[in-house]
């Protein structure tokens, strides 16, 4: 067997800084189990810094998936093994929290679900394997398309990034080092550079955690454009679970300042939607009047509050 791909891969590899060795921790094993974690808590102190010097290009990124997803648009989240595995969290995320439609934001991960507990050999490698999979979801000109990878090489993030741009989609390549394909591929590129891990190579660490923050950031500021947010407050949480049941109670109590009684009173006579509880209240208007004031303001309590005192 030729030794020529690997050749080539390995010299590629040595110009990833995600790659890259540090000398100071070779005896890093030899350490009191409290100094390393210490050492390890200390690398993991210099992501948000990272993050940070790429907000201007994440919020170009969330205005463009905002007005997309405005228009009926999806956001899909395209990656491998770590990468792959954040974005499918992230995603499975929005319905509990934000009560997202189904599918209307998608996690795929190269190997298909199966790859989130089993290595899936060769799968990071199958770009064709990520247009069969975006093809599969119908994608659309409003949708958006993020492809993840650390290292900004992945065959399936880019295959992804590559062909949802051909189909005329939004697109993100999100790495964690500079000058990367996928972000070359994308228009628009997130380049969180975390530098070399406490354990050479393992990008589920440094990497990973830039890869949690970006997508908390990416989905949380989209839906507060998208109105699922009133304030600070997630009046569009979906209440599945006794948990989320007196959350919910709570959220309209912030919100509102009303009694029990009155909280109660406006859940039940919106089918225990919290945004449109809310809207009942404020707005001095019933059930059926608040589904219709939210159906013309986008999902937006604030402009939909405007209407209802407007009116009154």
């Amino acid at each position: 067997m030729s030794t020529a791909p690997y050749a080539e891969l390995r010299a590629q590899l040595e110009t990833l800084t995600t790659e890259a060795v540090r000398p100071d921790l070779a005896d890093i094993d030899r350490l009191p189990t409290e100094e390393i974690a210490r050492r390890m808590n200390a690398e993991d102190a210099a992501v948000p810094a990272a993050v940070a010097e790429q907000i201007p290009a994440i919020a170009a990124a969330i205005d463009g998936i905002a007005a997309r997803m405005g228009r009926g648009g999806r956001l899909v989240y395209a990656g491998a093994g770590t990468a792959g595995r954040i974005g499918v969290l992230d995603a499975s995320e929005c319905p509990p929290t934000f009560n997202t439609a189904p599918g209307q934001v998608v996690g795929l991960i190269a190997g298909g679900r199966s790859a989130m507990t089993d290595a899936v050999e060769g799968a990071e490698d199958d770009a064709a394997a990520a247009a069969a999979d975006l093809d599969a979801l119908g994608l659309t000109a409003d949708d958006t398309v993020i492809g993840i990878s650390a290292s900004g090489r992945t065959p399936y993030a880019i295959g992804a990034v590559r062909h949802a741009r051909a189909k005329g989609a939004l697109t993100v390549g999100f790495a964690c080092n500079a000058g990367s394909a996928l972000g070359a591929a994308a228009e628009h590129a997130i380049e969180v550079v975390t530098g070399p891990e406490l354990v050479s190579g393992s990008t589920r660490l440094k990497a990973g955690t830039s890869q949690k923050l970006v997508l908390n950031m990416i989905s949380t500021v989209t839906m507060i454009r998208l109105g699922k947010t009133y304030g600070n407050l997630m009046v569009d949480v979906r209440s599945s679970n006794k948990k989320l049941q007196a959350r919910s109670r709570r959220i309209v109590a912030l919100a509102t300042g009303a009694d029990d009684a009155a909280i109660e009173s406006a859940l039940a006579a919106t089918g225990g939607e919290v945004k449109n509880a809310i809207l009942v209240i404020l707005g001095d208007v019933d059930g059926e009047t608040a589904a219709r004031l939210l159906l013309e303001s986008d999902g937006h309590l604030r402009t939909a509050l405007e209407a209802a005192r407007g009116a009154s």
